[in-house]
């Protein structure tokens, strides 16, 4: 059976690594379901101090899952989970991050990257738009920076994910540069932790009670839309959609 999610421990850190680098860790079903078990599984050990969220392969998340990707309220419910989880997560990126991706990201609680990293709000280029990643990535970004990235699915450096707020830091050595943060939580308490991240993550959980359910809504009218379709199509079969001019 393919082990979508990897996992291991060191020091009380459990690290759990996106590991499908054939779909670029695309969010398909089955992978959702993956990660949000082992989220669960860490949640619930009380030797975990925290958890770090990284990836095999050069790209962390490319996105959903164009060939099979979850339902909308799955991945409100993964992305609220990693908000809720009395643990910081850690994202520790050395690859691409793409839409849905970027969601993950803007979800966990620190975010470092290496330069090599590349950044892009890609939805646009398909047809739909950044609706149920926007219940964690607008609150915690710059509204002016992002609204370039959001409407034209632009790239961008990790320099500039930095200066978005997507990212807290990067660094040649992104090891190097989590190890510090890493000794910090783990000369930390549990319940120190828990409920110092409840106090940061209170105003991105009020987004979700109050938008998820229309984000959701939006994001299924758009998925099922004829130019959803064929920017999906375009996607796939490696050439423009029918829009471009």
């Amino acid at each position: 059976m393919t082990t979508l999610v990897g996992r291991s421990r060191t020091r009380g850190i459990d690290t759990l690594s996106l590991d499908s680098p054939d779909t670029r860790n695309a969010l398909s079903a089955p992978l959702v379901t993956a990660l949000a078990d082992a989220l669960t599984d860490s949640a619930k050990d009380p030797d975990v101090r925290a958890v770090v969220l990284t990836h095999t392969g050069t790209t962390f998340c490319a996105g959903a899952d164009l060939r099979d990707p979850p339902h909308p309220d799955a991945l409100v419910d993964l992305l609220r989970q990693i908000l809720h989880l009395p643990k910081p997560v850690v994202a520790r990126i050395t690859g691409h991050v793409r839409a849905g991706g970027l969601g993950l990201l803007a979800a966990c609680d620190i975010a470092a990257a290496s330069p090599e990293a590349t950044f892009a709000f890609t939805e646009v280029r398909i047809g739909v738009a950044p609706a149920v990643i926007s219940l964690p990535v607008i609150p915690r970004t710059d509204p002016r920076a992002l609204a370039r990235y959001y409407l034209t699915g632009e790239r961008f450096d990790a320099a500039e994910a930095v200066r978005l707020g997507l990212l807290t830091t990067t660094a040649d050595d992104v090891d190097e540069a989590l190890a510090p943060v890493l000794d910090g939580l783990r000369r930390s308490s549990s319940q120190a932790l828990a409920e110092t991240k409840q106090l940061l993550t209170a105003r991105v959980l009020e987004t979700f009670d109050r938008d998820a359910a229309g984000l959701t809504a939006l994001s299924a009218r758009l998925f099922s839309s004829a130019e959803a379709r064929e920017g999906m199509t375009a996607f796939l079969e490696k050439r423009d959609p029918a829009w471009v001019v």
